[in-house]
């Protein structure tokens, strides 16, 4: 007798390969289903719902606390993170002594988070502290010796690094030689040998045993910050009392959205609570960018990651690397605008720029690897590139082939200034560091799916061969097995916006809490037409006629494109991620199309 497969392990609508080349699959084994149905009988949530938490790992009894997160019942006790004590107990002192305090930050959109929520506290407590941001080309990223002893020059008596100084051992090295105590707030990966400082917080330091490395530099500021302020309430300090803390949690989530790190526990929090505040637009600098990216309704992680984030990014990229974090820090709406105006001036001269360098990276990459199918990292290279894009294109290039791709911009003296960006499963960080301990690239550090390198034009060569040594095996087994994982089916007629707000509850979605996607069977391609110069939008009609319109983006000259073109008047499987579109005070649904398949 012919044995049948397990239902669960069948391609899911019978898809066994894409139109982008994937195996679609339910999301849940048999397991996973069962808690589903445990979780909608005990707690009466939606079937749907229960399938995309336990889809995330929630326990049934963790389903009511999960969507509706604490804080307070999330956050650990801040001491328990090595160097939090020593850290909050001087810059209390700083503040009994009103210092002058100076925050060395990065000029990311987490470094200038981190750096504005910082000094957003010690101006409660009368520290009208200085920030510094160093510049990106000039400078690189963290501290440097030239710029530390400026700081010194100035007249700082605390130095507070935050997102950075894990590694700047040489740097802070100038301010012990001074006299300076220095205090590190990082989250960044760190190996055996740390810097000299009074205290470095940082939950991936090898004797921290706090469980909290999965923070962004902002997310660990704000437990020094409960810290801190838990020691100015003990001493009395009236000012303690008419601070809310919850309040400047919007900073928190704009960074941990933007940093792509993780969303479970205390980062889930953290997102949640923090998009409330920023509803609120207590902020002048982040209510002027919202009003700069056209945000007609609430505020959501989609808006913070990708319409605000790249604006704040835009002034580290190529413009002023402080811009982002002196706008966060303003009370001054007038001035908000100004300093918002300028940052949506630039980041529309950054997607200019980029979109030239794009064409250029990926002409080299067609050139020197093909379609990429047969190879493990993509390093693409040009002189002239500006430095500040180079992430954005390997973001782009990743996209393209689904390989860990980096892109270098090398300057006249053959200095090269990388970025990376990674597949799942892949962990380009460690590949990285690996390299700099080989001698290999002269600087270099990141995280799983994101990295940073420098390098000389004349190992290049080294580096790419490196690279592919490292990464041939591993990727070629995550590219060999391409699984769009489907979290359940839907009809158009199904597609409503109670849907949309119950699964808005279960989130919010990002790295480590996948958008839940689901699959239209057999609905018809009634209409496809494009927009804009590289997006598609598509109508699609179930067998009930009811219809649903979506949108395709970035699809235009990709398999996924081509498909959905070519396939107009006939019924399709469609696979995508759902959610509510506000346009000029108007809401409507929207299906984002992820992929495709010929119904069978």
């Amino acid at each position: 007798m012919e044995e049948r497969a397990d239902p669960v392990e069948r391609a899911f609508l019978g898809v066994e390969r894409s139109a982008s080349g994937q195996r679609w699959q339910q999301r849940l084994d048999q397991a996973g289903l069962n808690r589903a149905l445990a979780m909608a009988q005990v707690h009466g949530i939606p079937e749907l719902i229960t399938r995309v938490l336990a889809g995330r790992g929630v326990a049934v009894a963790d389903a009511p606390a999960f969507l509706d997160p604490s804080i307070r019942d999330l956050m650990p006790d801040p001491y328990t993170l090595t160097g939090c004590e020593v850290a909050a107990e001087r810059i209390a002192r700083a503040i009994d002594r009103s210092e002058h305090v100076a925050i060395f930050g990065d000029y990311d959109v987490d470094g200038a988070s981190a750096a504005a929520l910082l000094y957003r506290f010690l101006f409660h407590f009368g520290i009208d502290a200085r920030i510094y941001i160093p510049d990106r080309i000039f400078e690189g990223y963290g501290p440097n010796p030239a710029a530390i002893g400026q700081l010194i020059d100035d007249g700082a008596q605390l130095l507070v690094t935050v997102d950075c100084g894990s590694t700047s051992i040489e740097s802070l090295a100038v301010a012990a030689e001074r006299k300076i105590d220095v205090v590190v707030i990082d989250h960044h990966q760190v190996g055996h040998a740390l810097p000299v400082a009074l205290a470095i917080v940082n939950p991936n330091r090898e004797d921290d045993l706090s469980g909290q490395g999965h923070l962004c530099a902002a997310g660990v500021v704000f437990l020094v910050l409960v810290a801190l302020h838990r020691l100015m309430r003990q001493r009395g300090d009236p000012r303690a009392a008419s601070l809310d803390l919850l309040a400047m949690l919007d900073l928190v989530a704009l960074a941990t959205v933007c940093d792509v790190v993780p969303l479970r526990g205390l980062n889930r929090a953290y997102v949640v609570k923090g998009l409330i505040a920023a509803r609120h637009m207590t902020n002048p600098g982040l209510a002027a960018l919202f009003a700069k990216a056209g945000i007609g309704g609430p505020v959501t992680p989609y808006h913070l990651g990708f319409l605000v984030g790249p604006r704040i990014n835009a002034g580290g990229r190529i413009g002023d690397a402080a811009l982002g974090s002196r706008l966060l820090t303003l009370d001054d709406p007038g001035r908000a605008q100004e300093i918002a105006a300028k940052l949506d001036d630039l980041n529309r001269e950054r997607q200019e720029m980029e979109r030239h360098m794009l064409a250029e990276a990926e002409a080299e990459a067609l050139a020197e690897y093909g379609t990429g199918e047969h190879v493990p990292v993509i390093v693409t290279a040009r002189e002239k590139w500006h430095p500040g894009i180079v992430g954005l294109l390997a973001a782009r290039l990743k996209e393209k082939f689904r390989r860990p791709c980096f892109a270098i911009a090398f300057d006249p003296s053959g200095r090269g200034t990388g970025s990376g960006r990674s597949i799942p499963g892949f962990d380009m960080g460690r590949m990285v560091r690996a390299a700099v301990d080989a001698g290999i690239l002269l600087k270099g550090g990141g995280h799983a799916m994101a990295a940073g390198l420098t390098v000389e034009r004349d190992k290049l060569g080294a580096m790419r061969a490196f690279f592919e040594e490292a990464a041939r095996n591993p990727v070629a087994a995550l590219v060999e097995h391409q699984v769009l994982e489907i979290d359940g089916a839907l009809a158009a007629s199904g597609a409503t916006f109670d849907l949309v707000g119950q699964l808005e509850k279960a989130g919010p979605y990002g790295s480590g809490h996948p958008q839940p996607v689901f699959a239209l069977p057999l609905h018809r391609i009634a209409e496809c037409r494009y927009v804009g110069t590289s997006h598609l939008r598509v109508t699609l009609q179930a067998m009930d006629g009811s219809r649903l319109e979506a949108m395709a983006f970035r699809a235009i000259d990709t398999d996924l494109g081509r498909f959905l073109l070519s396939s107009r008047g006939e019924n399709v499987h469609v696979a995508g991620t759902l959610n509510a579109d506000y346009w000029q005070g108007s809401q409507r649904i929207q299906f984002r199309i992820t992929d495709a398949a010929r119904a069978a």
